[in-house]
């Protein structure tokens, strides 16, 4: 969604302009973002721009002054010289068409093709039963995922919207939030194997998801409390030079919970520098994990 007009308003979080309860929109100082988000921890909204984007005043024409006398014969002959242009107009038409097409041909219509499977409506946080987790919806612009496998997990669920659709190896490149049980090739050996673990799928994920080569530097590498479970948070941006991808780099964050059950739970948030107005969204989906 793009707009027009807002001069003055610097980028950043705004209501929805299109109305939506508790929803934030992007604005990068010249055009609406596509994807909106809930407001809440990590999405700070400003106050209503002062000059949104309104819908340019429509132009009423002042009234054509009434004809003096003897104006009303020549008004008359014009509009049946008009009339007569117009009818010829469309005797030729018709009988120029192509008698093989139907009054409707090519005129169908439908609503706007999703880019990937939507939610039912209301849904707000998405339960992931196979992980044993369940954490926020982002809303709207966010579909659930249905890209295939995810290695490092034995089940995917989640969500995800494409921020390229063609990428120089084939595939599409994505902002995606996926969680499932730990695949046991990682072998998970309980709570206190939770930071080592998280270390070799960030060292899996950066080898099987981006572009090479690549540059790694950590943010965050820290035990957690989820839910009254243990858990282990790694975040880190990615940054690379490599021709034909839209992106130069990408922040990304593991959380690792140990969920009760033989294989712990993993949640995949990674977000493109392209969108990088959404990196908020890290914190607010980290901090709202519950274990189902």
């Amino acid at each position: 969604m793009t707009a027009t007009g807002q001069g003055s308003a610097p980028p950043g979080w705004y209501p929805d302009p299109d109305g939506a309860p508790g929803m934030a929109r992007w604005w990068n100082g010249a055009a609406w973002s596509d994807v909106t988000t809930p407001a809440g921890p990590g999405v700070q909204v400003q106050a209503a721009p002062g000059q949104a984007p309104a819908p340019a005043p429509s132009v009423v024409p002042p009234p054509t002054p009434s004809p003096g006398r003897g104006g009303g014969r020549a008004a008359w002959a014009v509009g049946l010289s008009v009339l007569g242009v117009v009818l010829v107009v469309l005797i030729g038409f018709l009988v120029g068409r192509p008698s093989d097409l139907s009054d409707d041909d090519g005129a169908t219509s439908g609503p706007p093709v999703a880019a990937g499977p939507t939610f039912p409506p209301g849904t707000v946080r998405i339960v992931d039963e196979a992980a044993g987790i369940a954490y926020p919806f982002l809303g709207g612009g966010w579909y659930e995922y249905d890209l295939g496998v995810v290695v490092e997990t034995t089940s995917v669920a989640g969500q995800f919207f494409t921020t390229q659709d063609l990428t120089p190896d084939g595939g599409t490149f994505i902002a995606q939030c996926t969680s499932g049980p730990l695949a046991p090739e990682f072998g998970y050996a309980g709570p206190g194997s939770l930071q080592g673990t998280v270390a070799q799928v960030a060292d899996s994920v950066r080898g099987n998801y981006y572009p090479a080569p690549n540059e790694r530097r950590i943010l965050r590498d820290e035990a957690r409390t989820v839910d009254g479970a243990a858990a282990h948070l790694i975040e880190f941006d990615l940054k690379w030079d490599v021709e034909g991808y839209d992106a130069t780099g990408e922040r990304a964050a593991l959380l690792l919970v140990d969920v009760g059950r033989p294989a712990p739970a993993l949640l995949y948030v990674s977000i493109p520098n392209t969108h990088a107005e959404l990196y908020g969204v890290i914190d607010r989906l980290v901090g709202a994990v519950e274990v189902l």
